[in-house]
């Protein structure tokens, strides 16, 4: 099979030939903003799901459709170690001057650019001391009009995030349109701008403004929000975003290829899909690899046997080993008690059912190594924060990262 001709895209956030499977969400997605279009009240939406499963994709697929129904809209990825300010007013500046040429009214433009310069630039903290602050937090929007003074600069965060998405709908409410902002890795957000986030969005909820956030994260979302605010559970829609059904992934694999005019055997979808388990990343990286070491159509099973170890190579390399690594000795052995916990053995010691993506109890995990739960903490705290696992219900915690139990398995001690 020609090398150049290979449909298949298995890159972090690249969108795929084919999104197969996520026609529920885009359908709900146009169902919401049309309601906001129409003055209909509407909650903002979160995306939550394991690493692989296409959030990024289907996040940037989304504001397309924002984007098609003439929206402003920005884009942030959220850091643990950067506050919401900067990259919210930088994405914020984006989707009002998407707006300004078809506001009449320049003077209302430059008004809120006023305020979201004063946002922007309260961001600057004095730090420990009145330390200068880092070169990031120094950052200065390019808007040419003198910062408000009095709107959306109190230092407070909620506050300021309040007033300022209040104003930055009704630029977009003048207009006749909306305003959709995105937040990617939104579990990595701070407990005082998950806070203030929610406030926001509450506020906006309330008075029916044409302003949604849409955020994509982790399983534990969910509880990150609620954590901060109690009514979270009722002020956002949640979406899981999970493996693809077998038509799914084989419409992934099938339709991409029959526009190149190649087929697939029945068997070898059957175990493409085994061997992928309907995650889109891997659908894709053993979509290409198989494509790749395929001599011709139609491509059989015994063409993706010959693939799969050049796959497996691949992911072990570029999406398991670079998360391993970041691990320390200490961490990689609570996962690797996660991992073998996971698995159930027969007498000769094959693998015999293996639930690797499910969630498995602390107490258990400290009880296989011999330790105290309590002594584990540490590592488990840590390996939350680097999104190698998450507590989706207390005392229990799973992988993020789909087979990642498997891999493990794989490694020497």
């Amino acid at each position: 099979m020609d090398p150049v001709r290979n449909p298949y895209a298995p890159g972090a956030g690249q969108r795929p030939p084919e999104l197969a499977g996520r026609g529920r969400e885009l359908d709900v997605f146009d169902i919401v903003l049309e309601r906001i279009a129409r003055g209909r009240p509407e909650r903002s939406l979160m995306l939550t799901g394991l690493r692989g499963v296409g959030k990024t994709v289907l996040l940037n697929t989304l504001r397309s459709q924002a984007i098609n129904h003439l929206w402003g809209s920005g884009k942030i990825e959220a850091r643990p170690d950067q506050s919401l300010r900067r990259p919210v007013a930088a994405a914020l500046h984006m989707a009002v001057r998407e707006l300004a040429p078809r506001h009449r009214a320049p003077d209302r433009i430059d008004t809120f650019l006023g305020v979201l310069k004063a946002f922007a630039q309260r961001s600057a903290p004095t730090g420990r001391a009145g330390a200068a602050p880092k070169l990031r937090d120094r950052w200065q929007p390019g808007i040419d009009v003198p910062a408000a003074s009095g709107r959306a600069d109190s230092g407070d965060i909620e506050i300021d995030l309040v007033e300022l998405f209040s104003d930055a709908a009704a630029v977009a409410s003048d207009v006749g349109t909306g305003i959709a902002i995105f937040i990617d890795e939104m579990q990595d957000l701070g407990p005082e701008d998950v806070s203030a986030l929610c406030a926001a969005c509450h506020e906006l909820s309330q008075l029916g403004a044409p302003l949604i956030v849409v955020g994509a994260g982790l399983p534990h979302l969910p509880a990150v929000l609620s954590a901060a605010k109690s009514y979270s559970e009722r002020l956002f829609r949640y979406q899981r975003i999970d493996r693809l059904d077998r038509i799914a992934a084989d419409q992934a694999l099938c339709a991409p290829a029959e526009r190149e005019e190649v087929e697939y055997e029945q068997k070898a979808l059957d175990l493409l899909y085994e061997k992928s388990g309907g995650y889109p990343y891997f659908v894709q990286a053993y979509g290409k690899a198989t494509w790749d070491h395929a001599p011709r159509s139609p491509i059989t099973a015994a063409d993706v046997r010959v693939a799969a170890p050049e796959a497996e190579a691949e992911l072990a390399v570029g999406f398991f080993g670079s998360r391993f690594e970041r691990a320390t000795p200490a961490e990689r052995e609570y996962m690797r008690a996660m991992a073998t916990m996971s698995a159930v053995e027969d007498d000769s010691g094959v693998v015999v059912r293996d639930d690797m993506d499910a969630a498995v109890p602390t107490a258990e995990i400290a009880r296989t190594l011999g330790r105290k739960p309590a002594s584990l903490s540490p590592a488990r705290d840590a390996l939350i924060k680097k999104g190698l696992i998450y507590s989706g219900e207390r005392g229990t915690v799973a992988f993020t990262v789909p087979h990642f139990g498997r891999y493990l398995r794989t490694q020497p001690a």
